[in-house]
């Protein structure tokens, strides 16, 4: 048990010694201020490049879906916008041939209240 406290070290420690070891000239001294074996350091780095790879998978994926999901939701607005307008050029060639016809006949110039 006494082995493994002697090996243990915080991640907030672990964390901190690969900060250092971005921006030292020596890293035989850096393990040595620090305590720790230098085979340890490239271990703490390999498994930090791992975790930060699998972050950036993920977020890549996340994405990846968020924008497919936007493309969808996009796609849909479209859809309604164009059969609103489908709707109002109809409705607009409606009172358009209406009032060709009241102006073709000498009737009044204006379309007739809905529901007469």
């Amino acid at each position: 048990m006494a082995k493994r406290e002697i090996g243990w070290h915080s991640q907030g420690f672990r964390e901190m010694a690969l900060e250092q070891l971005r921006t030292c000239q020596h890293i035989g001294k850096l393990c040595e201020e620090l305590g720790v074996n230098r085979n340890t350091l490239r271990q703490w780095r390999r498994q930090m490049e791992a975790r930060s790879e699998q972050r950036t998978a993920s977020t890549v994926a996340l994405a990846g879906e968020t924008l497919e999901q936007e493309n969808r939701r996009l796609k849909r607005a479209l859809a309604e916008k164009v059969l609103e307008v489908d709707f109002l050029q109809g409705a607009l060639h409606q009172v358009e041939a209406r009032r060709r016809r009241n102006i073709a006949s000498g009737g009044p110039a204006f379309t007739p209240k809905s529901g007469e």
